[in-house]
Parts: structure tokens; C-alpha cells; sequence
């Protein structure tokens, strides 16, 4: 399955976990139905149909577990961080020296460089020696890695990359939603058995006060809400259960596809087995939590193990990766559905430049220029950039790794900092022209501090050095410390760089992808809405917006009439239903502020809907197998702003 497939399974995952817990619900509210009949109605002697206690109960069960849900779910409005704080996780700091949580935000950092998801902020379980780790977020965008201090202490780097791989993959899969959403419904199921708890406690206080025989129905009332809070949660355990497992051996799997290396995620899990403290965590919240976790998180249970255990068996586990590593011939890498379209990708990695595509030697459009400066050749058909969406593989690890080791020390510094990262995208921002220039650094000047403006013209020095597609790598690399910032000094950040971009008068191409990234990375950090929901299921919602965005891809990627208009209707034949469209005959001139009102659309547009569109805007852009700094830039922009992970472009070794 592709990413696309993998949202939409998700959130089926989701409607069926919703069905369970409506089933598990209804068999509560008919138990506690019963208690109430056998406690307080003479044992059911006056009939045992009370459609007014039935009532009565329902609204009341509803109500309790309900509201339990809803706070909790409300605590974890945060998505990751809370999740990561409640069970005792500190944030790592990005200047730390402590050489293991080095190592730990570098493969972090890579690994998000590879597969084009933003970096995750990563915590440490500070007093968990078990070995383990956990991924938690509603979306790519707020996802947090966590790991405990027995992971740092215990794993070699290659065993660290492939426990972390593993966890990506949670990210990429989105398990993450699915995961969060199981902590906060069966809190509602917990909370009936502390109500339990509390009547018979409190049955215990007026018994000593009275005699009376009243008292032993609350205290059977107490007991039996105990009782079925606890079956509640069984059940809880079974719902976790048999979502989790199949996710786990397809995060083992994606792991090994990511890093080419079984033996790195296999070593970990024997480590893990061999280890005194095993993947236990003993955090009071790792009940909750424990189907987030790489490892099984809770003690194993005398009473069914096998039945409640969150992860598939250990062994089972290390048995299908040491068969991968077994294997002398490379992993075939994940095929497109469309192949007979096209050859399967072959991504080489150029350690020391840009990144594009190599040509495939299909035929050219009408009108299509020669390869021309700046215009990579390209080695993928445009179908293949959807399997590309959400994934990663060694040869991307290889460009992250080799991008971060020969960045200069003086960016590598800055972006480990909150003002050092605000300076490097200032810096990205300076106007080529002398005078352009010494006016934004002027107004830089006014609003922040003649220091602050003297690192942003000296950092400029080397920005100016990275070719032009590393630019979006490199904002990302800001997002770390940019997420440290107060709501007013977010706002503030957004107001200097719109200064910044007048100082010419003109909004260009790179400058509104810079604005539209940095708000697509940043906004959930920023926003109660965590979690946006699908408002788009049908392309006739959305078909003017995806002729927009088509408009725009062929106007910038070719120059002769005809060109544009091959390459728009190319990427508009990729649509559904366009044979019952009335389709425009040349593409329509579109400021980048429509863009940005399409992109914000199709941002609400179901995962199927958005795999259309990043294949129509893929034909659009590769219809001459030539594909421009400039279409690179804005193809991968609306990508991500349409909330799509997708790795750098590789360009060919010469």
C-alpha cells in the first residue's frame, strides 16, 4: 500500500475501533442495567423491564464514560508533547553535549530528512532503563519520537536508526491518530470502575455510621461497577490488541525498507530480549499507553498474556527480520500499482550536490525545449512520485547523512537555536541586489538588533554557497528550535518575513514557499486544531482548485504555448471523472495567493482525493521528463502543504 492507502486505512481502523467501543459500551450500560434491577429494585420481583431505569442507566453510563473520554482526549489536545510529558518524557535540547542525545537527534534528523516529514521533537524517559520507544501525534506535522534512557545506554547506532526507523514508520503509516484516539475512549471505560471503587468506599463509611441494610446494595452496586470497569478494560486490552500487532511487523518491515539494514532492528529486539529490564516501562501511565511503544511496555501477565499482549511475540518478530537479513539479493523497493506505466525508480545519491532525476527518454510534448541550465533529467515516471510519497530508502538516508556532515559548522550551530534558526531564514530571504539587500538588513536593524542583523548578513555567506533545492531541507532543520517560540513571537516571525519580501515589491516563487512551509510546519504547534477533518470526498468539490494548481505547475515549468497546454492537460486527464468534466482548454493565469487558497482546500480533501491530485500535478510536471529548479520547488511545496510526507529529490551522480 502507498501512503495514500495506508491514511485511508486508518481511518477505517478508526470508524471499527468506534464500532468496538460502542459494542463494549452497550454491554456495560445492559450490566450495570441489571445491578441496579438486582441491588435496588427487589431483585427484579416487580419484572425486570424498567424501560425508565433502563433509561435512566444509559444516560447515566453515557454521561460518565462520555465526559471521562472527553477529558482525556481534551488533555491530549497537544497531541504528542502530552502524551510524551504524561509519561514522564523531557524534552531533548537541541544544544545538549551529551554525546548519546547527540547521536539520537542526529538519526532523528535524518531519518525525517529521508522520508520529508518534519522533525519530530524527541523526549527522553529519563528514569525508564527498559529499552524502548514511542511515536505519538495526530499528524506528521505534531508528531513527537520518544525513547527511553535504556535505549540511549544499551543500543549501538545502527540498532538506535532501525528502533527509530521503526517508529517513522508509525508516523508515516498514521497510527499515530489511531493511537491517541484508543487512549482517550477507553479512559471513559476506566472511569467507571473508579466510580466503583468510590461506592464502595463510601459504603464502607455509612456502614460504620449505620446498621442499616441499605449499605450492602451499594457495597454489591460498588463491587459490580468494579467489576465491569475491569471487564471494560479487558476488552480495552483486546481493542488494543488487535489493532496494534499487524502495525507492528509493518513497522519492522518499513524500518528495513527505510534503512536496508534488518540486522540494525533485529540486534535492538535481541538486546531487548536478552535485557534484564526488557522493554518494561514503568511509568504509572504506561497502561494507557502501552500500544504506543516498540516493545511490549507493560510486565507480562500470569492471566492470558498472549491474548492482551499489544506486540506480536519477540521471537516471531526477530525470526521475519533475520530472514531479510538472510536474503542476498536487495529488498525489491515498494512498486507502483500503475507499473506497466513506467519504470521503476532508480534514485542515485550525489553526496555533495542538488538533488533532481535522471531521464527516462520518454517522447517530448509539442513545443517542449531542449534540457536547459537549471533543468534536471529525469529517471521516474510521474506515477511513481505517489509511491515516493511517505516513504524513504537508503539512498535518501545516504543524502541526509551527507547533507548534515558537510554543512558548515557556523549553520549547523545556528539552527540549534531559536534566534540562530530565525537568522538562517532571514538569511534565506536576502534580495540578491546590493541594494535590496542593505534595506531588508536596514529593517532588520529597526526591529531586532544591529547584532541580530550582522548574523544574518555573515550566515548569508554561506547560505548563498547551498545550491537552491537544499533551501527546503534546510528550513526544516529550523523547525526544531523555531517550535520554541511564544504564540506572539510565531506571530512576529510571520509579520518580519512578509516585511522582508516587500522590501523588493515582488512576491516570488521560492519566498511564498518559504511562507507556505514554514506555516504548514509550524501552525500545529500554534493552533487547537490538532486534528483536521475531511470536508472533501468528491472531486467535482474540489476541481476548480486542482485546475488552479495545474495552471500554475505548466505556466512555470514550460515556456511555448503548446508546451503549457500539454503539460496542463496531461496532468488534468490524471484526475477522476475529467471525461465528465467540462474541461478548460488552456490553463488559467493564477496569482500565488489563489494557490494558496486552493492548497487550503484540498488540505481538507479526503488521502484518495489527494493522491489524484499529487499524480495529476506530478504528469503536469514530468510530461517532458525535464524538471526545473522552480517546478521541484513548488511540486514538493504542494505536496507538504497538502499534508503529504515526501523525500528530496535525487538528482544523478554525473
Amino acid at each position: 500500500m502507498n501512503f495514500f492507502e495506508h491514511q485511508d486505512q486508518a481511518r477505517q481502523n478508526t470508524k471499527q475501533l468506534m464500532g468496538l467501543f460502542g459494542l463494549a459500551i452497550a454491554g456495560m450500560i445492559l450490566s450495570i442495567y441489571a445491578v441496579v434491577v438486582i441491588a435496588l429494585l427487589d431483585g427484579g420481583a416487580g419484572g425486570w423491564w424498567r424501560p425508565e431505569v433502563l433509561f435512566l442507566v444509559s444516560l447515566g453510563t453515557l454521561a460518565v464514560v462520555g465526559s471521562g473520554s472527553a477529558y482525556k482526549i481534551l488533555q491530549l489536545r497537544q497531541g504528542g508533547m502530552a502524551v510524551a510529558e504524561n509519561l514522564g518524557g523531557r524534552l531533548v535540547n537541541l544544544q545538549t553535549r551529551d554525546p548519546r542525545e547527540q547521536t539520537l537527534l542526529n538519526v532523528v534528523e535524518e531519518i525525517a530528512i529521508a522520508s520529508g516529514t518534519p522533525i519530530p521533537a524527541v523526549y527522553l524517559l529519563e528514569y525508564e532503563p527498559g529499552i524502548n520507544a514511542f511515536a505519538a501525534g495526530y499528524t506528521p506535522n505534531d508528531a513527537v519520537i520518544g525513547v527511553t534512557r535504556g535505549c540511549l545506554e544499551h543500543l549501538d547506532r545502527d540498532e538506535l536508526q532501525g528502533v527509530i526507523a521503526h517508529e517513522f514508520s508509525h508516523i508515516l503509516n498514521g497510527d499515530m491518530r489511531l493511537n491517541i484516539q484508543l487512549i482517550g475512549v477507553l479512559q471513559g471505560i476506566l472511569l467507571i470502575y473508579i466510580i466503583g471503587r468510590v461506592f464502595l468506599r463510601s459504603a464502607g463509611s455509612s456502614r460504620r455510621r449505620s446498621r442499616r441494610e441499605k449499605g450492602n446494595g451499594i457495597v454489591f452496586i460498588g463491587l459490580a461497577l468494579m467489576g465491569i470497569g475491569g471487564v471494560g478494560l479487558l476488552c480495552g486490552r483486546l481493542i488494543k490488541s488487535a489493532v496494534s500487532r499487524q502495525r507492528e511487523f509493518l513497522a519492522d518491515a518499513s524500518a528495513v525498507q527505510f534503512t536496508r539494514n534488518p540486522s540494525g532492528i533485529s540486534s535492538a529486539l535481541k538486546k531487548l530480549g536478552g535485557f534484564i529490564e526488557g522493554s518494561r516501562i514503568d511509568s504509572p501511565k504506561a497502561e494507557e499507553a502501552s500500544h504506543l511503544f516498540f516493545g511490549n511496555a507493560l510486565s507480562p501477565s500470569f492471566f492470558l498474556n498472549e491474548l492482551f499482549a499489544t506486540h506480536p511475540p519477540l521471537e516471531e518478530r526477530i525470526q521475519r527480520l533475520d530472514n531479510f537479513a538472510g536474503q542476498t539479493t536487495p529488498l525489491p523497493k515498494r512498486k507502483s500499482s500503475t507499473q506497466a506505466r513506467g519504470r521503476t525508480a532508480n534514485a542515485l545519491v550525489n553526496k555533495g550536490g542538488v538533488m533532481g532525476f535522471q531521464s527516462a527518454g520518454a517522447v517530448k510534448p509539442p513545443g517542449a525545449s531542449p534540457i536547459r541550465p537549471g533543468v534536471a533529467p529525469i529517471n521516474v515516471a510521474p506515477e511513481q512520485i505517489v509511491q515516493q510519497v511517505g516513504t524513504a530508502d537508503p539512498e535518501h538516508l545516504t543524502y541526509a547523512h551527507a547533507f548534515l556532515s558537510k554543512m558548515p559548522e557556523q549553520l549547523r550551530a545556528a539552527i540549534r537555536n531559536r534566534q540562530g534558526a530565525l537568522a538562517v531564514i532571514y538569511g534565506l530571504l536576502l534580495d540578491s541586489k546590493a541594494e535590496i539587500r542593505e534595506k531588508q538588513l536596514d529593517l532588520l536593524r529597526q526591529s531586532e538588533s544591529v547584532e541580530f542583523a550582522d548574523k544574518v548578513s555573515h550566515l548569508s555567506q554561506y547560505l548563498q554557497k547551498l545550491a537552491q533545492r537544499t533551501h527546503l531541507v534546510l528550513l526544516d532543520l529550523t523547525i526544531p528550535a523555531l517550535r520554541t517560540s511564544t504564540p506572539q513571537q510565531y506571530i512576529q516571525l510571520f509579520n518580519q518575513i512578509k516585511e522582508l519580501v516587500r522590501a523588493d515589491g515582488v512576491l516570488s516563487l521560492s519566498e511564498y514557499v518559504m511562507q507556505l512551509i514554514l506555516y504548514r510546519r509550524l501552525k500545529p504547534y500554534f493552533s487547537q486544531d490538532k486534528d483536521l477533518q475531511i470536508k472533501y470526498t468528491k472531486i467535482e468539490q474540489i476541481w476548480l482548485d486542482c485546475v488552479t494548481l495545474l495552471s500554475a505547475l505548466a505556466r512555470i515549468g514550460q515556456t511555448s504555448p503548446d508546451a503549457i497546454a500539454y503539460a496542463f492537460r496531461s496532468g488534468l486527464f490524471c484526475l477522476p471523472g475529467a471525461g465528465s468534466q467540462d474541461l478548460p482548454k488552456e490553463p488559467r493565469r493564477c496569482s500565488l495567493q489563489e494557490i494558496g487558497q486552493s492548497l487550503n482546500r484540498l488540505e481538507l480533501a479526503a488521502p484518495k482525493l489527494k493522491q489524484a491530485v499529487v499524480d495529476a500535478c506530478a504528469h503536469t510536471v514530468l510530461v517532458d521528463n525535464e524538471v526545473t529548479n522552480r517546478e521541484a520547488e513548488l511540486l514538493r511545496a504542494i505536496v507538504i502543504a497538502l499534508n503529504c510526507p515526501i523525500p528530496p529529490f535525487l538528482e544523478k551522480t554525473k
